[in-house]
């Protein structure tokens, strides 16, 4: 039986990871929870903010701070690196949950890659006020972040499901989600 796949994209605070966790706790085989954060993490600390690996610029959205990201050829090559690795992880079998901000197009990608599996696509929602409320409440969060990934994060995406996390507990919407695909 081929690996099953929950790809759960969403703005940054959205929810994604308080998700996954609580999927974990209910789904009749284990699935392994995989974070774009992870990857980002393995970078060396001088190209976290730096034009080879992710530079990161507060502009102003709707007289609000918005931070632009930029990925460079490390930080492009990180990510790339993060969607064969995931690929290469459901090949040997293992059921994943993928936490992921997806603002450039790295959905056709995925779909190549994951073709061969039984790939789940969970838009994971919250209105702007939501998520930027959550973000000042996170120490780990630049002020912004969502703001800029907001108008990207969904674009042009056809979701097997769409979870609004502002309506939502994550165990809820984890809920719907095993439901829906019978995790």
């Amino acid at each position: 039986m081929a690996a099953r796949i929950v790809l759960l994209n969403g703005a940054g605070s959205a929810g994604k990871s308080s998700i996954a966790r609580a999927l974990q706790t209910m789904t009749a085989a284990p699935f392994l929870h995989v974070q774009m954060d992870s990857f980002l993490e393995m970078l060396p600390e001088a190209l976290q903010d730096h034009a080879d690996g992710f530079a990161y610029e507060t502009v102003q959205q709707d007289g609000k701070p918005a931070v632009v990201i930029r990925a460079g050829p490390v930080g492009e090559r990180t990510l790339r690196g993060m969607r064969h690795a995931i690929a290469a992880m459901a090949k040997q079998g293992n059921n994943l949950i993928v936490d992921d901000v997806l603002c450039n197009g790295e959905l056709s990608e995925y779909v190549g890659l994951l073709a061969p599996f039984d790939l789940h696509l969970v838009g994971v929602m919250a209105p702007l006020e939501v998520l930027e409320a959550r973000e000042a409440q996170r120490p780990d969060r630049l002020p912004g972040l969502a703001r800029w990934q907001y108008e990207r994060v969904h674009e042009a995406i056809r979701y097997d499901i769409e979870i609004d996390t502002s309506q939502l507990t994550p165990l809820e919407c984890a809920h719907r989600i095993q439901q829906r695909f019978q995790l």
